[in-house]
């Protein structure tokens, strides 16, 4: 079982998938948010490299098959839609709960003292990435949604 290098993947996938939103949005402060997020992501990537390295010989460069899916849903998705930064934060939501869930994917197995210790950091900033893209997704719904619950008062 390759943990480390799954969560590469994953973290990769997210990289490209906020740097696609940052060429795609027009607000100034999704694109700050969308560039502190990939800078969360790389820097977990460059300090899981060595680990990656011990477990399957190679550092990883590829991306997670399901976050590209993703990727090209929200492009499909944004031919249909008006709010393209309510697009772009839904999905990279649902991206954060990957990374957290394949860092949890890693704990669960024995690591090495240093790649456990290293994991739970890298957990605690993708928590607070997560925490951050959620209540984004939540203010976004709230705004569009304000139109409607206006209409119906």
């Amino acid at each position: 079982m390759k943990k480390i290098s799954a969560l590469i993947k994953v973290l990769n996938g997210g990289i490209e998938f906020y740097q696609e939103g940052v060429e795609k949005i027009k607000e100034a402060n999704l694109k700050a948010l969308f560039g502190q997020m990939i800078e969360e992501k790389q820097e977990a990537v460059a300090s899981l490299q060595g680990f990656a390295v011990a477990e399957q010989g190679h550092t990883e460069t590829q991306n997670d098959f399901g976050v590209e899916i993703r990727s090209m849903y929200t492009k499909l998705l944004g031919n249909f839609t008006s709010d393209m930064a309510h697009t772009y934060i839904e999905q990279l939501e649902e991206v954060e709960d990957k990374v957290l869930q394949s860092i949890d994917d890693a704990l669960e197995v024995k690591q090495p003292t240093r790649c456990a210790t290293e994991l739970r950091r890298i957990r605690t900033r993708m928590q607070q990435c997560h925490d951050q893209m959620k209540w984004f997704k939540t203010e976004s719904e709230k705004r569009r949604l304000s139109p409607a619950l206006s209409r119906t008062s």
